[in-house]
């Protein structure tokens, strides 16, 4: 199990604020203070290490024709949409929830050319809410596979403030690879051909990229 570059910043700031605390609770002299600080601050540092956790899982198997989740969590929407954004068109939108107890990490769902990259600045509704793919930050990914096209949006939550994205137009890209980091609660919608078979029922736990979400 390693951490992820991502999460050094907060364990750097989280390490500060535990000092800081504990020196605080020493120079007051009250013990029960002083262990309130202890406590609060291995609980602070728990949670940070789980959080930017990066687990070693193999690369799944390579096939034009399989798409691989993006992300860990729970599947919450299955459904035939319109994607207004960039393909246009009436699509299968799968959406996939990360709780702040997920691996936050995103990779690629296909082996394919990046043909467009967009950030979108925005509001912090909570990542179930029917208006956060519209409304809330996020950054748009869209994959050209011969001539099929597959859109993927990072969508940070009520507690992300940061999404990042490591892809450049142009990269051809290979499944499994990683494409970027959400921190904190989030989520992720996949937009995908009509003709595509979606693999995942409502309520579903995935993992990327071991588990397979649908197939052109």
């Amino acid at each position: 199990m390693k951490f992820h570059k991502e999460g050094y910043p907060t364990l750097i700031l989280t390490l500060v604020v535990s000092a800081i605390l504990i020196f605080c609770a020493k120079y007051s002299s009250i013990i029960w203070l002083l262990y309130l600080a202890y406590a609060v601050s291995v609980f602070l540092l728990i949670v940070v290490i789980q959080f930017f956790r990066s687990p070693q899982r193999p690369l799944p198997k390579l096939d034009d024709n399989l798409i691989y989740t993006p992300a860990d969590g729970k599947i919450v929407v299955i459904e035939k949409t319109i994607e207004n954004e960039y393909l246009k068109q009436q699509c299968w939108q799968v959406s996939v929830f990360m709780s702040p107890l997920n691996v936050h990490i995103n990779r690629n769902p296909i082996n394919a050319e990046v043909e467009y990259l967009k950030y979108h600045p925005g509001k912090y509704l909570v990542a179930w809410h029917p208006k956060s793919s519209e409304l809330n930050e996020r950054f748009t990914t869209v994959y050209n596979q011969g001539g099929r096209k597959l859109l993927i949006r990072q969508i940070a939550g009520a507690l992300a403030r940061r999404i990042v994205n490591n892809l450049s137009t142009g990269n051809q890209v290979k499944q499994g690879e990683e494409l970027g980091f959400i921190k904190f609660g989030s989520r992720v919608d996949i937009f995908l051909p009509l003709d595509a078979k979606i693999k995942v029922e409502i309520g579903q736990m995935v993992k990327s990229p071991l588990d397979v979400i649908a197939e052109f």
